[in-house]
C-alpha cells in the first residue's frame, strides 16, 4: 500500500542533493508544530491534508521527432532512460546521451516522463475527499495522462502553458488504478513571444547577459487528498494600517453548490496556547465551480510588518459543510502599507530609502538560494529585486521572516506582439494567483528595459497594453508599487506618468561621471541619464512628483560594466558610489548584483556557500 506523508511532518534541513533551477522537498515523517507549521512543498499557503511526493526517479524519453503523441506514448512506449525529477530537461538529456555538462537545444524540444504510484487508501474520515495532483512547475507546455487517459488543470486546459507557477489537476475516481502510471510530455522552444526572462531565444542568444535554458521538470510534483468543496491553496492579503481591517481573498473550489460557511481565524505566530486574536463566519450560498472573494476581518491593536521588525501572524482559513465536515488552509501573512508620494517611499507612513541589490537565481537549489537570501540581508540589504526569474516560493515566506522587501517582476517575452502580450497578462495573472499572500513583496515590474516591448516609444498599442496592466494593478492590487518599464522608456499619459517610481538604470565606472549623472537625474533631465530617454508617449515634466530609484548600477567586475576585478578595491568602489547616491534626491538604488551566473561575473556572494566576497553592511545606506 502506497504510503501517504501526514502534513505532522518536519523539514529535513540538510538537503544532500542540488536540484538544477529550484529544488525538490525532503521529507521526514515528525512531530507538527501545532503553532507554526512547516511548510514542506513549494507553495506558501499550505493545508493540513496529506499527500504523496513524487519525487524521485521516473523514466525518460527524448522526442527530437516530436512523434510521441502521434504514436500514443501516452498509451505505451518503452523508456530505455531514466532521470530525477525535479531536475531540468537540459541535465536529463545530457545524462542520457552520458555527458557531463547540460546539454543545450536549439529551436525546440519535446521530452517523456513516466512513472506509476500506488493508489493510497483513504481513511473513513476522507469520504469527502478526492485526489489532486500538483506540479509546483513545469513547462513550457505540459501536458498530463493518467493510465492513458488526458488530464485537464482544475482551469480546463488539455495543454499548461508556463513554467513558473504551480497547477493542479483532480483527478476522477473513474480513471484511477490500485497502481497508476503517470505520463508527462513536456515542450519547449526558442520562440521569442513566451516569457522567457534572461533564458537566451531566437532574438537574444546565449552568452554576455543572456543565458542557457533552464527548463522542463523544475519543481516538485505530489499527490494529496483535497476536499470536494474547499478552498485552494491561495489567499490573497491587502491591509489598510489606518483602519486595523485585513481584506483577504479567497478562492473556493465547490463541486456540490448550496450554503457554507467560510471561518477565518488570526492568531500569533508564535503563541504556544494558539489563542485567536479575532476570527469571523461568513456563510454564502454557493454554485458549482470556482469562486473568489473578499473577506474583512479586524485585527485590533494588530503590530505591522517593517524591514526592522518583521512581524507576521498566522490566518487559517476554513470552509465549513453543512455535513459538518471541514476544509483548511494556513498561511501567515504580514500588515503593513507601501506608497509613493512626492519624491519618497513610504513604508507604514514611514519615508524609506530602498538599499536594494539585484538577484538572479539561475538553477541554484532552495538551500543556496536561502543562504543567497541570509547573505544580502547581511550585505545591509533592506531589498532585493529578484530579477525576471520564477523561485521557489518558500523564498517569498523567508524574506517575511527575515524582513526583506521584495521586487519581483514578470519573466518578460522577447519581442513585442500580440501574441507576447497576451502571453504576458497571463503569466502575470498566473503569478498573482499565488503570491499575494506575503508582506515583503512590495514592487512589480511588467517590463524591463524594453525586453518584449521594444517598440514601446514608436507602437500605440504596446503602450495601451502596458498603460490598461498598471491601471488594473492599481485597481485590484493596490498593495503593491508598479513599474511599467523599468530602467529607461516609462509611459507618460497627458503627462501622468504610468508608473510609481521613474526608475533609471545608470552603469558607469567612473566616479566623476556618476557623480555628474546622478545631478542631471536629480534636476529632472530626462533625455541623457541613460542608454535611451527615460520617458515616451506624451510630454512629462519632472518636478518632484515621483521617487526616483536607480534600480541597476554597478556591476563592478563583468566586463561589458568595468570596474575593479580586485575585490578589495570593488568594495571600496561601491562605497563611493553608495555615498555620492545619498547626496541626491533619490529614495533607493538596486546593485548588480547578488551572486555570479554564467558569464556575469560581478556577484558579492558566493553562488554555493553564500558567504560575502565584500564587507558587511557595504550596502547599507549611512
Amino acid at each position: 500500500m502506497a504510503r501517504f506523508y501526514s502534513r505532522c511532518a518536519h523539514q529535513n534541513d540538510g538537503m544532500n542533493e542540488k536540484h538544477p533551477n529550484l529544488s525538490s522537498t525532503e521529507i521526514k515523517e515528525g512531530t507538527l508544530d501545532p503553532v507554526k507549521a512547516a511548510n514542506l512543498l513549494p507553495r506558501t499557503v499550505s493545508r493540513s491534508n496529506a499527500y504523496l511526493l513524487l519525487d524521485g526517479e521516473w523514466k525518460f524519453a527524448m522526442d527530437p521527432n516530436d512523434e510521441g503523441l502521434r504514436k500514443g506514448w501516452n498509451l505505451q512506449h518503452d523508456y530505455i532512460h531514466t532521470a530525477t525529477w525535479p531536475g531540468s530537461v537540459e541535465a536529463h538529456m545530457a545524462k542520457a546521451k552520458g555527458e557531463q555538462h547540460a546539454t543545450a537545444w536549439r529551436d525546440s524540444v519535446v521530452v517523456w516522463y513516466e512513472r506509476t504510484f500506488e493508489l493510497p487508501k483513504r481513511t473513513a474520515g476522507q469520504l469527502h475527499h478526492m485526489f489532486q495532483l500538483t506540479f509546483g512547475a513545469c513547462g513550457y507546455d505540459t501536458r498530463v495522462w493518467l493510465n492513458g487517459y488526458p488530464l485537464k488543470t482544475i482551469e480546463g486546459e488539455e495543454v499548461h502553458y508556463g513554467e513558473y507557477t504551480s497547477f493542479s489537476y483532480e483527478l476522477e475516481e473513474e480513471i484511477l488504478l490500485p497502481i497508476n502510471r503517470l505520463t508527462v510530455r513536456i515542450a519547449d522552444t526558442m520562440d521569442a513571444e513566451i516569457p522567457r526572462g534572461k533564458q537566451e531565444s531566437h532574438v537574444y542568444k546565449r552568452g554576455g547577459i543572456w543565458y542557457q535554458t533552464y527548463t522542463g521538470a523544475v519543481r516538485s510534483v505530489w499527490l494529496e487528498t483535497v476536499e470536494r468543496n474547499r478552498l485552494r491553496s491561495r489567499i490573497s492579503v491587502l491591509s489598510i494600517v489606518e483602519d486595523q481591517l485585513v481584506r483577504f481573498t479567497v478562492t473556493m473550489r465547490i463541486h456540490d453548490p448550496g450554503s457554507y460557511v467560510v471561518r477565518l481565524t488570526v492568531y500569533e505566530l508564535d503563541d504556544p496556547d494558539n489563542n485567536p486574536l479575532a476570527t469571523s463566519d461568513y456563510p454564502m450560498t454557493l454554485d458549482a465551480g470556482q469562486k473568489n472573494q473578499r473577506l474583512v476581518l479586524e485585527v485590533p491593536g494588530a503590530r505591522l510588518w517593517s524591514p526592522q521588525s518583521p512581524y507576521c501572524y498566522k490566518i487559517i482559513a476554513q470552509l465549513l459543510h453543512p455535513d459538518g465536515y471541514k476544509a483548511e488552509i494556513q498561511a501567515h501573512f504580514g500588515l503593513r502599507k507601501i506608497e509613493a508620494r512626492g519624491r519618497h517611499i513610504y513604508l507604514n507612513n514611514k519615508p524609506i530609502y530602498l538599499d536594494g541589490i539585484l538577484y538572479q537565481p539561475g538553477t541554484a537549489s532552495y538551500e543556496e538560494m536561502k543562504k543567497h537570501m541570509e547573505g544580502m540581508k547581511a550585505l545591509g540589504c533592506n531589498l532585493v529585486r529578484v530579477h525576471i526569474a520564477g523561485i521557489d516560493p518558500r523564498i517569498y515566506n523567508l524574506a517575511d521572516e527575515l524582513g526583506l522587501l521584495l521586487w519581483v517582476e514578470v519573466p518578460s517575452p522577447h519581442t513585442s506582439s500580440k501574441l507576447s502580450r497576451k502571453n504576458h497578462r497571463e503569466e502575470l495573472l498566473r503569478m498573482l494567483s499565488l503570491i499575494g499572500t506575503n508582506p515583503s513583496i512590495v514592487i512589480w515590474s511588467l517590463y524591463n528595459e524594453d525586453w518584449g516591448a521594444q517598440d514601446v516609444a514608436t507602437n500605440a498599442e504596446t503602450r495601451q497594453y502596458i498603460i490598461d496592466t498598471y491601471h488594473y494593478m492599481k485597481t485590484y492590487h493596490p498593495q503593491f508599487l508598479v513599474v511599467d518599464n523599468d530602467g529607461w522608456r516609462h509611459i507618460s499619459l497627458e503627462g501622468k506618468l504610468k508608473s510609481d517610481l521613474l526608475t533609471v538604470h545608470i552603469y558607469t565606472p567612473d566616479l566623476e561621471k556618476w557623480k555628474s549623472l546622478l545631478e542631471k537625474l536629480s534636476k529632472g533631465d530626462l533625455e541623457e541619464v541613460a542608454a535611451f530617454p527615460l520617458l515616451v508617449g506624451d510630454p512629462f515634466f519632472y518636478r518632484g512628483q515621483v521617487p526616483i530609484v536607480v534600480s541597476e548600477w554597478g556591476g563592478f567586475g563583468f566586463p561589458d560594466y568595468g570596474g575593479p576585478q580586485d575585490l578589495a578595491l570593488r568594495a571600496e568602489r561601491i562605497k563611493s558610489f553608495k555615498n555620492e547616491l545619498r547626496n541626491h534626491k533619490i529614495s533607493g538604488d538596486i546593485y548588480t548584483q547578488a551572486t555570479n551566473i554564467e558569464d556575469e561575473r560581478n556577484g558579492l556572494i558566493d553562488p554555493q556557500t553564500g558567504q560575502l566576497a565584500v564587507p558587511e553592511g557595504l550596502l547599507k545606506s549611512e
